[in-house]
Parts: structure tokens; sequence; C-alpha cells
């Protein structure tokens, strides 16, 4: 395969992605599937990529103070944020903990528990996501609240994971039933770490990172990364001081996601400027320079497809 890219000025949104689509206080958030098919429930998704290289990169925009609703996954997911200001909160009703993230900081949020986030900024806000697996862990699963606010809007979620609008006189096709809500049983199973204990193991802070990637990247996730992981990939983070004429070889499909400033990407004969929110995937076994195209400050995160299975948080004793 030869490299894909998306502008980020060319991002197509869905406002009806998801089941909480017509929720008050969530209808106007904004999906984004930019590699693979992601996790939308809607038909009305556009895929800019459709193929995956062990993962999926999209992304979610959302006015102040929209909500993105509580739902888990069983593979990673994991933001970081170009635009605005983040509060992420998680748990069966959204107590357990949160976290406020700033533009650059990155977040590993552990599987298997109920997470939600708002836009707390000023102005339209945009994060960029990483999800773990070529099928992006088979989908989302809702917190019962969620559920239940979606059916009193008109929205029914099926068991292919595809969304049923009563509003609009759709009905659950014959033979298909509505998706199963989780039971007592499995909602008491979840983990359920507190902010402390989320906020040591999982974040990363942007201004930490510029500090850190002075001489060379900075492995922010991955098995010896700063975010002890093996979700199926590995992220790095390039600062202008660590990114000066450095040549690679991918041995595995990298994808370089733009953060701040400008980015020369040579590869071949072919050349690319990387700039804020592009996302440029590089195939398995291309030869490629990266360097900034001008002055100021300028940030990338690197994903690295590894030989790692997508699945759930790794614990370093299991």
């Amino acid at each position: 395969m030869k490299p894909q890219w998306v502008r980020f000025g060319e991002l197509i949104p869905c406002r009806t992605a998801f089941i909480d689509a017509h929720t008050p206080g969530s209808s106007e958030k904004e999906n984004f599937t930019i590699i693979g098919a992601g996790v939308s429930e809607s038909p009305d998704q556009h895929i800019h990529i459709k193929a995956t290289p062990g993962f999926n990169i999209g992304a979610a925009g959302q006015p102040p103070y929209c909500v993105n609703s509580l739902h888990y996954h069983n593979t990673a997911e994991v933001f970081f944020v170009l635009k605005g200001r983040w509060r992420f909160f998680w748990g069966e009703d959204g107590k357990d903990g949160e976290v406020v993230l700033e533009e650059g900081d990155i977040f590993n949020i552990p599987t298997r528990i109920f997470r939600g986030f708002e836009n707390i900024g000023t102005d339209y806000g945009m994060i960029m996501a990483i999800l773990g697996g070529d099928d992006a862990g088979g989908g989302v699963i809702w917190a019962p609240s969620v559920r239940e606010d979606a059916q009193a809007h008109g929205l029914l979620l099926g068991e292919s994971g595809k969304l049923y609008d009563t509003k609009k006189g759709e009905t659950l096709p014959e033979g298909e039933r509505e998706m199963p809500v989780p039971d007592r049983s499995l909602l008491d199973s979840l983990p359920k770490p507190d902010s402390k204990a989320v906020v040591t193991h999982y974040v990363s802070r942007y201004s930490d990172l510029l500090a850190m990637s002075d001489h060379q990247p900075v492995t922010v996730i991955g098995e010896d990364g700063l975010l002890r992981d093996k979700p199926g990939f590995e992220v790095d983070f390039f600062s202008r001081q660590s990114a000066q004429n450095s040549e690679f070889d991918a041995t595995k499909d990298v994808v370089l996601m733009g953060m701040r400033g400008y980015w020369n990407i040579n590869w071949g004969e072919d050349s690319l400027v990387l700039n804020p929110g592009d996302t440029l995937w590089l195939p398995e076994g291309t030869h490629y320079t990266v360097e900034p195209a001008m002055s100021g400050e300028a940030s990338l995160y690197r994903v690295t497809r590894t030989n790692d299975p997508a699945g759930l948080t790794w614990q370093e004793d299991a």
C-alpha cells in the first residue's frame, strides 16, 4: 500500500454517530472516522480511509459544555487534546473520578471503565483518538442510564450495533433483538479506579513531554513507555528538539498525527507538509524522514503498530 493522509480541514463529521445523538446536552457532538470504521453506530458515518494498520484513528469535536456519554471499550481508547480544554470522568454514574486535560495532553483510558468527556473550554474543541484493534474492540458498551435516556428520545440500539430512530418510524428488523443492557453482575465486576490512580498511570502532560523530548522522541505508550501498556501499538512524542533530520524505516505501519507547528515528512520521491490535526499513514516498509518545516513550536504524535494483540489494558503481573 502507498502512504495515505487526511487533512484536518477536509474531515467530514457525523452528528448521528451514537445512541445519545438526540439526548439533550449531547446532541451537538460530532464524530470523525479517519482510519478504519471506528465504533460509529450510524450508516451516515463517513470513513476517510477504510483499511486499518492494526488500530483505528478518529476524532471527536464538541462545542462548549457538550458531553459525550458514559461508555466503555474492550480495547484501548487513547485521546490527545488537539484544541480546547476537556474534562474526562468515569464510573457507572460518572462519579468515580475525573481529570482535566489541556491542549497536547494525552490520556490512555483504562479498558472496561465507563468514561465520558465534556468540552469545558470557551470554543469548539477537538480531541484525536486511537482505538485498539482493526475492529476497534467490536464496538461500544453504554452505561444503562445512557441507554434509558436514548430510548426516551427515540433511539434504539440493535444487537448488530446499528441505531434505529423510532421518531422516523424505524423499528428493529425482523429477527434482530435490542442490544442487551449490561446486567448488575457485569457492572459490579468493572474496575473502579480513583482520580489519583488514573492520573498517575494513564495521563501524560504536554509540557512534560516537551521537556523530556529535548534530545530524542519520548515513548509515551508502550511496554517501556511513560504509560506502560501493550494495546497493539506504541505512541511516541516528537518535538522540534528531538526530530531534526530524523530518518526512520517503518518496520511496522506508522501513523503521524500533527499537534503543533508544521512538519516536512519525506518518503521516496514524495513529501508532505503535516499540519496540526492532519493524519498521515505510512505503511510497513516505508523509509521516511521527519523534520520541522519552519521556526516556532512544533510537535507531533507517532503511532506504531506492534505484535501485541489488541485487548484489555495490560497488567505487568498478569
